[in-house]
Formats: structure tokens, C-alpha cells, sequence
């Protein structure tokens, strides 16, 4: 498979310098373009990929063999050394699953694009495990595994979506056990590959188709039991994260009791059986019914433990004295209305009488100590006519100044009189000297 290398010639300098220099009037030599393709293509590095073994022919020191890829419909070609597949403790056979270390090769001479393979191990049972294994913690660590993130599948779906295999046992037992239990149900379902290399596409398809639909309630993964590597399209990432990513409940109903693909893990909710999941998301009719019923009783028991309880009150209440008797409340309301008011009107009638007591006497004692009473009694008020000031007299309005002792009216002092019936004029004679009291001639 080594090929020894053409040495080109030395180039002329008109060769354009890259590939799209090139043109119809100055194109490359074949060489170059071969020389070119070899250098880019040897430079890229080897990598270990994944595969299953459908070809395998062997011929002298060497061997050919076509890699398929697990979970696409996708193969490649190789070539490898005899002497590495013999190194195997197990002899690779068709159907082997394998991890190979390839590198790209171009032959110069025929420009053709060799796969070389420079190690090839098998893939057995516990790589495929620990693997998923690997897989499984990687995506619970992401939280796709969280009991928050599932959703409820409803009580009665309308209709559910069913991915299974074609004409499966699987698609049997949830389409008889689910009729069974609930005969109105009603199913859309997705006839797939369930293991092989085109599995994980045609499953991934028809969940996200179904998804889609608004009439689909829930979706059911099923398949019946086989080996490990029959389940691997149910531990593939991309089927997880397109169940997990799905608005619609999924129920993973894969193998039996003791299969735990990652779907499990993922799924809104895991049964263990095919018949399991037609059990769980259907109710059973029967029980059903016998529920409807039990609730019917039920509420007419209620209805009518309210209504004999609401009666009761309603007879207590209309047998009180005042609903037999209904006028009494206005005639005793009538009695308490006659009965302040007559007190209002008493207590009225006692304050206005009072009040004209109060006056009269109050008129009595302004009468006692009016001036005029006092001229009743024989008194006069002497005061001398004019506005003349006389020291320590009080002047009296327009009458003048009162007179209060004897030296306020020397001799011959014109004076005005006020007694009880009017005004006279007089004349003083002076003081005089028996007890400070003089005549006053009139």
C-alpha cells in the first residue's frame, strides 16, 4: 500500500501559484494538482472510528474490508496489513463491531483515495457497556434524567402515538392490551426499524413528527426484548436528547423487566413491558365506571345531607316567635317611639318652664336694682345742672353733676332734683352744721 513518490519536474514559473489562479489559457500540470492533493491529504491525522464489519477479504500480506457506520447508512473502505488482523485474539468476521485507526493515503500514480488502516481492536460487550455507562452519567450530570424536567402523562389521552417495530409482538400487546381496557382508544402509529444501523434514524423521525401533531397526547417507544447490541439504538445520544427535547410525554416501553437502555432513564415514564405501557396509560374502563359510580353516590348523598340540613334550619328559624308573630317587632318599636316621644315632650315642657322661672326672676332682681326703684322708695338724685367740674364729683350724663356732699354746693348753687315723678329745680343754702345736713330751699 506504500507507494513510492513521483519527483516532479522542475515547474516553470508561469504555473500559476494556486488553484485559483488557474485558467483555461494557464492551467495546472496533473501532476501538480496530484502532488498538491497528496500533501493536503497526508497532512490531516489518523482517527480512531467506530464501525461494523460488512466486508472482509483477504489477499496474501494484505486485506480489504468496508466499515459501516452503527447508526447511519454510511461505509467506507479499507485496506490493512494482514499481520495487524492477525494480532486479534478473536478472528474479525463479518457482522464484527469495531473501533479502527484510520489514515488517509492518496495514491499518486492512479489518484485514487485509500483508507488505511494502521489498528483495529473489537468492540465486546463490556466496552459496550461501559460505554453507556459513560454516556448515561454524562447526561444525568447534564440534568436530562431530573424528575423536574418529566412531564405528567394526562389521565385519558385522546390518541397516542405508538413507534414500534413492524408487525411486532410489541405492537400487539400495547394495541389488544390497551383496547382491552379502554376499547374507544385510538392510536397513530409508526412502523420503524427498531435495531440496525438506520434504528436511531427512523425512530428520531417519527417522534419528532408525532410531537408535532396537537392531537397526540402521548408517545409510546416499544420494542420487545433481545440482546445488548439490538438495544444500542435505545442508548444513542441523539434519540435521548430528542426524547428529552420533546413537548409531548414519552413512555419507554423497551424490552423486559431486566433491559435498562438510557431511553429509560429519559423518558417521562419507564414501563417494563410492552404490555406494561398499555396498562399505564390507559385507565381500565371498568374501574373507570365503577368510580363514576361510587362519585355519583357520593354526591347524592352530600345533596342530600345539605338539603335535609338546610331544611332543618329553615323549619327552626320559621318557628321562632318573631316569624309567628312578625307585627309584634314593629307594635313593641311603635310603644318605644310613643314612649320617648312623651318623654321628650316632658322634658321639653320642664325646660321651657324653668327657663321662664329663671327670667322672672332674673326680671325681679334687674327691677330691684334699678335706679328707678330706688327713686320709688323717696329718694332723690341731686346733681347740679351744667357741665362746671367740681373736684370729687361724678358727673351724671346730661343732668349735670351729682351732688355727693354738702361742700360740692356753696350757697345759692342752682340745683336739679330727680325724684320718682320727674324733675324740679332748687337753690342751696349751704352746708350747715347740725350732722353736715342743710336745708335746700325749693
Amino acid at each position: 500500500m506504500a507507494e513510492n513518490a513521483i519527483v516532479p519536474d522542475a515547474v516553470p514559473t508561469t504555473v500559476p501559484a494556486t488553484a485559483a489562479d488557474t485558467s483555461p489559457d494557464n492551467p495546472w500540470p496533473l501532476q501538480l494538482l496530484s502532488q498538491k492533493l497528496k500533501t493536503h491529504i497526508e497532512r490531516a491525522p489518523a482517527a480512531w472510528v467506530e464501525g461494523q464489519v460488512i466486508e472482509l477479504n483477504r489477499r496474501g500480506t494484505s486485506a480489504f474490508l468496508t466499515l459501516r457506520d452503527v447508526d447511519a447508512e454510511i461505509s467506507l473502505p479499507a485496506s490493512v496489513w494482514s499481520k495487524i488482523l492477525d494480532r486479534q485474539e478473536t478472528p474479525l468476521e463479518r457482522g464484527s463491531r469495531v473501533v479502527a485507526l484510520l489514515k488517509a493515503e492518496f495514491w499518486l500514480k492512479t489518484g485514487r483515495l485509500n483508507m488505511s488502516v494502521k489498528d483495529i481492536r473489537p468492540v465486546g460487550l463490556g466496552d459496550l457497556l461501559a460505554r453507556i455507562e459513560r454516556l448515561r452519567h454524562a447526561l444525568a450530570a447534564e440534568g436530562l434524567f431530573a424528575d423536574s424536567r418529566k412531564k405528567r402523562l394526562p389521565l385519558l389521552p385522546h390518541r397516542i402515538g405508538l413507534i414500534t417495530g413492524r408487525d411486532s409482538d410489541a405492537k400487539k400487546d400495547i394495541l389488544r392490551n390497551a383496547a382491552l381496557r379502554w376499547p374507544a382508544v385510538e392510536f397513530e402509529l409508526r412502523e420503524v426499524a427498531v435495531q440496525g444501523n438506520t434504528a436511531v434514524a427512523q425512530i428520531v423521525g417519527a417522534l419528532k413528527e408525532l410531537d408535532s401533531r396537537t392531537d397526540v397526547d402521548v408517545i409510546v417507544i416499544a420494542r420487545g426484548g433481545g440482546a445488548l447490541e439490538d438495544l444500542l439504538p435505545f442508548s444513542n445520544e441523539e434519540l435521548i436528547r430528542a426524547v428529552a427535547g420533546a413537548r409531548t410525554p414519552v413512555v419507554s416501553a423497551i424490552g423486559h423487566e431486566a433491559d435498562r437502555p438510557i431511553l429509560d432513564d429519559v423518558a417521562d415514564l419507564r414501563a417494563s413491558t410492552p404490555t406494561d405501557a398499555a396498562k399505564r396509560i390507559v385507565p381500565e374502563v371498568s374501574e373507570e365506571l365503577a368510580r363514576v359510580r361510587q362519585a355519583e353516590a357520593q354526591l347524592h348523598r352530600s345533596v342530600t345531607q345539605f338539603v335535609a340540613r338546610e331544611s332543618d334550619r329553615l323549619a327552626a328559624i320559621r318557628s321562632r316567635p318573631v316569624l309567628a308573630s312578625p307585627e309584634g317587632m314593629v307594635t313593641a318599636r311603635a310603644e318605644d317611639v310613643e314612649r320617648l316621644a312623651r318623654r321628650s315632650t316632658a322634658a321639653i315642657t320642664a325646660a321651657v318652664t324653668r327657663a321662664a322661672d329663671q327670667l322672672v326672676h332674673l326680671q325681679a332682681q334687674v327691677r330691684a336694682l334699678s335706679p328707678q326703684q330706688t327713686l320709688d322708695r323717696g329718694y332723690a338724685v341731686v346733681q347740679i345742672p351744667g357741665a362746671t367740674q367740681i373736684p370729687g364729683a361724678t358727673t351724671a350724663g346730661a343732668g349735670g353733676t351729682v351732688v355727693r356732699h354738702p361742700s360740692q354746693v356753696p350757697r345759692g348753687t342752682g340745683l336739679s332734683v330727680r325724684v320718682a315723678g320727674g324733675r324740679f329745680g332748687a337753690t342751696s343754702t349751704g352746708p350747715t352744721s347740725n350732722g353736715g345736713h342743710q336745708p335746700v330751699d325749693a
